[in-house]
């Protein structure tokens, strides 16, 4: 059996999210958000108060375990939900997402998950990187302060107390180290399709990508 993907890129606040998860509800397929799963790491390494600054300090990924259920993200049998949006976490997802062996070992598992499923998988390089052969690749943009009102909102409710100005700081901060770092930066594939969102409603782009989607899975099926 071949399995199928379809694959979403874009910043923080672009609606990666939202339409993945839209996307694999409508499809019937697993929705894999890797965001989570660097988010959760950086939670455990915090746990552990390992130097965040050594790529070798996280040899504890060896012996994680990450199952994703209706959407959400287990690690070592916690829901990590709501402590993945801890502002800490926030602060320092990017310095940990940087280091290559932490790239090395998740995008592993991703793909690995990959092979034996139907995904939607979202986050900052799956179509440059994980999933290079995704059937359909999304790259998801919007404007800062959109990105910013739509993350306060989020934000807000799950109890983080947090202004808007203090969370577009803290999204220009995260396209500048995510676009530039030299190791699987966030950049368009280039056989992506890009979309603004920023005065798009989401269950319209849902209903277009689906539609693009089950034409191209319909036709390499012929």
């Amino acid at each position: 059996m071949s399995y199928h993907a379809l694959a979403i890129d874009g910043p923080a606040g672009a609606g990666k999210s939202t339409i993945a998860k839209l996307l694999a509800n409508k499809l019937n397929y697993i929705y894999i958000d890797t965001g989570a799963m660097y988010r959760a790491t950086t939670y455990k390494a915090l746990s552990l108060e390992v130097d965040l600054e050594d790529p070798k300090e996280f040899d504890f990924l060896d012996t994680t375990e990450f199952i994703f259920k209706n959407g959400e993200l287990y690690m070592d049998g916690v829901n990590m939900t709501s402590l993945n949006r801890s502002k800490v976490v926030a602060d320092n997802v990017s310095l940990v997402a940087s280091h290559i062996p932490v790239r090395n070992k998740l995008v592993a598992l991703q793909q690995e998950i990959a092979k034996g499923n139907h995904v939607v998988m979202d986050g900052r390089d799956i179509g440059t990187v994980v999933l290079k052969n995704a059937d359909l690749k999304v790259f998801l943009t919007a404007t800062v302060s959109v990105r910013a009102k739509r993350r306060y909102e989020e934000l807000k409710n799950i109890g983080r107390n947090i202004t808007i100005e203090d969370i577009e700081e803290e999204i220009k901060k995260r396209d500048l180290y995510d676009s530039s770092r030299e190791y699987n930066p966030l950049k368009k594939a280039d056989d992506a399709i890009e979309i603004d969102t920023s005065d798009k409603d989401i269950y319209q782009v849902v209903d277009l990508l689906y539609k693009k989607y089950i034409k191209i899975i319909n036709e390499g099926e012929l």
